[in-house]
């Protein structure tokens, strides 16, 4: 569950957000973005030199840092680790309320960010040149850093669906891969028949897995058009959702295990958790947390909500943003550019990152690149092709990180008690309603 920092932040954003909302929430096509003005003048930014702080969590930035230092030898980039999701949320926001100590370059969720543009706290970078790379960057993570003319951030990395699975377990019962959710639910049916110990997968409430497959099944709850933001957790695609999860978890078939738990990388490694739905960029995870069952695993597209669709969404991904407290926003944003886009962006995916770029993702090498872990499988194809399908107008509120914090609070209820996952969302979207009214935006009227 997100910790009650998230509302400090929040409670400080919005302060500043309140009277001066004018931006709606991520989430257009960004299709015209960028087209007034001249890019300001990076390369005499470069070429004098200087500091560039950057805070981020992501490990593959390092050989990017030294690369950049090496091809740029007057700057010097200071790479800080200041936590990760709320934690550096709540710190940038402190550093940008109070002024001093924000970095040059923070890396941002997708989710989180929205609300930072609205809170206008982090640079417009059309005018630096950004809306070149409109065409270079896969749908999802461009959308998410774009509205209208403006851009945001630059999408670091990205997290395209697939549905990873026990292929020894599956064998072993006789099981097939399932391609649509109603055979998924027979599957863990039949799995837990032939041995109780053995969960489809795990579960305990968490609001980026219910999202992602609410949005992967059509489902789109969140809208925004400035400050006016409407909250609908009863359209059709949340439906088909809950009404299989609801199955799943009436029935007992999802482990009461929170991810990234010991007990759950035991689960994954002993087989009695068969299957994950989550983004791209699981492989690495496996690889390290679950060493011992290296060649049980395989990758599948994810299963479908309506047979022969080919359906996919995100889970998680980040950006890189340059704030407005920046002390040299040129040298930052060249920086940014750097380590998203051209021999950086192809660094960072050799040294194990999701690329959000369409020609890493496109390329031969990666495409063909065989994973020991899943059996020599070319595992990258099948996240490709789920990039290529992730569903188009996805949304986040603006005040995203507040809601994922009070998920466990509402929706998380239904997996510890009698109440059901319909209830749950609409205790959520109440809450939400009213928080987001409390600071000034107009919800649901």
């Amino acid at each position: 569950m997100r910790t009650h920092s998230s509302r400090r932040l929040l409670g400080a954003l919005a302060v500043l957000a309140t009277l001066s909302l004018t931006a709606t929430a991520c989430g257009s096509d960004g299709s015209n973005a960028g087209t007034g003005g001249a890019p300001k003048d990076v390369a005499a930014a470069l070429e004098k030199g200087g500091k560039v702080t950057v805070w981020a969590w992501e490990p593959t930035l390092k050989k990017v840092a030294a690369d950049f230092e090496k091809k740029y030898p007057n700057v010097d980039v200071e790479l800080v680790n200041a936590g990760t999701g709320d934690k550096q949320y709540t710190a940038l926001q402190n550093a940008i309320a109070a002024g001093s100590g924000a970095p040059d370059v923070a890396q941002i969720e997708y989710y989180a960010l929205g609300q930072f543009a609205i809170g206008k706290t982090v640079e417009d970078l059309s005018p630096y040149g950004a809306a070149k790379y409109g065409t270079s960057f896969t749908p999802g993570p461009w959308n998410a850093v774009t509205e209208g003319e403006a851009i945001f951030a630059l999408p670091m990395d990205s997290g395209p669906m697939a549905f990873f699975y026990n292929k020894k377990v599956f064998d072993k019962h006789g099981v097939k891969v399932p391609t649509t959710w109603d055979e998924y639910v027979e599957a863990a049916r039949t799995l837990h028949k032939a041995d109780p110990k053995i969960f489809i997968t795990n579960d305990t409430g968490d609001a980026g897995a219910t999202t992602s497959l609410i949005w992967q099944a059509g489902g789109r709850p969140y809208k925004t058009d400035g400050t006016n933001v409407t909250v609908d957790f009863g359209d059709e695609g949340t439906r088909k959702y809950t009404a299989t999860w609801q199955k799943l978890l009436d029935e007992k078939l999802v482990a009461p295990i929170s991810s990234w738990s010991d007990a759950w990388y035991k689960g994954l490694a002993d087989g009695s958790l068969a299957t994950l739905s989550i983004g791209a960029w699981m492989p690495a995870n496996l690889s390290s947390g679950v060493a011992s069952a290296s060649g049980d695993w395989r990758v599948a597209p994810l299963p479908q909500w309506t047979k022969g669709d080919k359906a996919s969404a995100e889970n998680g991904g980040s950006s890189l943003a340059v704030p407005k407290a920046a002390k040299n926003k040129e040298l930052a944003y060249a920086f940014t550019e750097f380590a998203t886009t051209g021999t950086g962006a192809t660094s960072r995916v050799t040294e194990g990152a999701f690329p959000a770029t369409r020609a890493d993702l496109e390329s031969k090498a990666f495409l063909d690149k065989p994973f020991p872990y899943f059996g020599g499988q070319q595992a990258n194809r099948v996240f490709a092709e789920s990039a290529r399908n992730v569903g188009e107008d996805w949304s986040y509120l603006p005040f995203q990180v507040y809601a994922n914090s009070i998920f466990n609070d509402t929706v998380g209820k239904a997996y510890v008690s009698p109440t059901k996952l319909d209830d749950g969302l609409k205790n959520w979207q109440d809450a939400s309603v009213k928080y987001g009214n409390d600071q000034g935006f107009t919800v649901n009227e």
